[in-house]
């Protein structure tokens, strides 16, 4: 068997195992939604966005590697470009969320709420119908995106003017981060911020921005890291490469801590009556607990392990980092939507399906990751910078 067939092989089997798992997950997803449709809309809902955190994260990243290049990217661009063809199904696995935003997102009982506390424009931004619309426009925005990157990236494999095609890329990745910008700032506002409709943060889609790259690029180091051992990557990947993205994560991570300390500290002094609720209950009792654990193990610990170049330089090191920093990306999601319905504390008899979400949800893209990843060659064929990207220093 060549090496070929062995690593096709190889995606074959990783593919079936992450259906399986997510198939368990979902079912007993299922068997949660029938005990308490409550609990598993909000876990769903968490689970969702992590997951399509990581599928934009990826998106963000490709355009800003064609936008100003760098080693770093090359060897991760095909999997950057996998991540960015799952938006279809992540598209049919939003249908859950979608059925049950009436139900589970507060903000959708409108009526529930005084109305002298929400302005006319809110009353009219939160209607359900313009919901669905808005919601619309940002997958719509995000298939496109994912379709032409996607697209003239093949193109540059089989072109004798490789050089057109990444202007081509290169144009279209500035006005994209503006897009990506815009909708997952209007998306995290209609999915997670109006939960509670009274409270505002100017900051909100920027830490999303943010926290996506942080869990993209912890995914795609895990992912290097399981394929560096085959060839073609095995002859290309070095250490540095490892290092460069390894600083890239250690700089999200600095600036996810930043524009979270940052919101904190504009509220806290601001003082005002319908902003510090928010955090007033995410800062008592055993959500309190919550918020220390992301303080030390979110930023604290990764802070000073990634600091080390030789822990970076590290392959299997790094990549155990960045699996907790995928696991700290949920607990964070958890921390900011579920003091919203449950302001005590944790309900941890729903922790298994809280768990069984993000398990099932994420065996299904996986799966769909590696099918994608299995189509094209896992470098670039034909790009005329990649010969610099591949050779940087040891």
């Amino acid at each position: 068997m060549s090496s070929e067939e062995l690593q096709q092989s190889d995606f074959s089997r990783a593919q079936q195992r992450a259906l399986v798992i997510g198939g368990i997950g979902l079912a007993a997803c299922a068997a949660g939604a029938f005990v308490n449709g409550q609990e598993f809309f909000r876990s769903y809902h968490i689970a969702y966005m992590l997951w399509l955190g990581i599928a934009l994260g990826c998106t963000s990243l490709l355009m800003l590697h064609h936008l100003v290049g760098g080693g770093w990217g090359f060897v991760i661009r095909r999997l950057l470009e996998s991540g960015a063809r799952t938006f279809p199904v992540l598209l049919i696995l939003a249908i859950p969320f979608l059925i049950g935003v009436s139900p589970s997102h507060a903000w959708a009982r409108v009526e529930a709420f005084d109305p002298a506390k929400l302005t006319y424009f809110k009353r009219v931004y939160m209607d359900s119908r313009f919901f669905y619309m808005r919601t619309t426009i940002y997958f719509g925005a995000w298939l496109f995106l994912g379709y032409l990157l996607n697209k003239w990236s093949f193109e540059q494999d089989v072109t004798r003017e490789p050089g057109r095609v990444g202007i081509r890329l290169q144009a279209l990745s500035g006005p994209g981060l503006i897009i990506y910008g815009m909708t997952i700032t209007y998306a995290s506002i209609d999915w997670v911020m109006s939960l509670e409709p009274g409270w505002s943060s100017t900051i909100f889609g920027m830490m999303f921005m943010v926290a996506q790259a942080l869990s993209a690029m912890a995914f795609v180091i895990i992912v290097l890291m399981r394929l560096t051992d085959r060839k073609p990557l095995s002859e290309v990947v070095l250490p540095s490469h490892f290092h460069d993205l390894g600083t890239l994560l250690f700089a999200f991570v600095m600036l996810w801590a930043y524009l979270s300390f940052s919101q904190f500290l504009i509220i806290w002094s601001g003082n005002l009556r319908e902003e510090i609720p928010w955090y007033l209950s995410r800062s008592r009792g055993e959500w309190a607990w919550l918020a220390v654990f992301l303080i030390v193990f979110h930023f604290a610990i990764p802070f000073f392990l990634l600091l080390s170049r030789n822990l970076k330089r590290k392959k299997q090191t790094l990549s155990l980092v960045a699996a907790a920093l995928i696991f700290m990306s949920w607990v964070d999601l958890y921390w900011i939507v579920m003091p919203s319905f449950d302001h005590a504390g944790p309900q941890f008899q729903w922790l298994w399906l809280n768990l069984a979400a993000p398990i099932g949800i994420g065996g299904i893209w996986v799966s769909a990751f590696i099918a994608q990843l299995k189509l094209r060659p896992l470098l670039p064929l034909n790009d005329p910078e990649f010969a610099g990207g591949a050779g940087h220093g040891e």
